[in-house]
């Protein structure tokens, strides 16, 4: 998750997201024939993390592309698709476990209209709490759950995840590079705000579907804090 790289060239970037893409054509798919046996909890909570990853992502590349970098928009292009693989994958685990994916839920479209307040810097700060949450969610599915269909298939999305972090925090920094202190200071602040009320909205919405993979919702919180402490210091330092 501590990848560095030159944050105000994003060549390496690209090349990392075509590579990934590579690798995804070479691997294929999981075997969907398997089936999987999901408990009722986890059901639900795949589905509500399937709508999150089903964005379009028109609205975040339109202000990449603006932001006057083409190989950063490029990049960011890639991230987008991999993000409709995993709501492509979640949406194969759910079929394969009888289960169906869902129109919208309240917290995406919450998610959604904050993302979209401001310009790409506020975009991608609200992306990154939903990226280090994803972090603790799928390593609790990797790691917790016994079906080796689900296991693999959040296997497969934690790895992106761990690139996706860092990817955003070389933009954000470059991105407050010249904001004063006090702005940084004031921005963290806020930032840590929305962590804490994402956090208690995770833990409401998902709480019983984590302790089906044996993570209690306070060790789910601190998990993804230590995740996101790391990041916002090297976003604001």
């Amino acid at each position: 998750m501590t990848t560095t790289v030159d944050t105000g060239d994003f060549t390496a970037w690209l090349r990392d997201f075509q590579g990934a893409a590579l690798l995804r054509r070479t691997w294929g798919d999981p075997d969907w024939s398997a089936g999987a046996l999901l408990e009722p909890a986890l059901v639900r909570s795949l589905q509500r993390f399937q709508v999150g990853e089903d964005g379009d992502g028109a609205r975040l590349m339109d202000k990449a592309r603006q932001a006057g970098d083409p190989v950063y928009a490029e990049a960011v292009r890639l991230f987008v698709a991999e993000e409709s693989e995993h709501a492509r994958l979640l949406a194969r685990l759910l079929e394969a476990a009888g289960g169906a994916t869902i129109a919208g839920h309240w917290t995406d479209a919450v998610f959604v209209r904050l993302r979209r307040l401001l310009g790409l810097r506020t975009e991608l700060m609200v992306l990154m709490l939903a990226e280090v949450v994803a972090l603790g969610y799928y390593r609790a599915v990797r790691d917790g759950v016994r079906d080796l269909l689900a296991s693999e298939v959040a296997g497969r999305i934690l790895a992106d995840e761990l690139r996706h972090v860092p990817f955003h925090r070389d933009r954000l920094r470059m991105s407050f590079r010249r904001s004063s202190r006090l702005s940084r200071v004031i921005a963290a602040a806020l930032w840590w705000s929305l962590l804490a009320g994402v956090l208690a909205v995770v833990a409401i919405d998902h709480g019983e579907a984590l302790r089906g993979a044996g993570v209690s919702r306070t060790a789910f919180a601190r998990e993804v804090v230590g995740y996101f402490r790391e990041i916002a210091a090297e976003v604001m330092t």
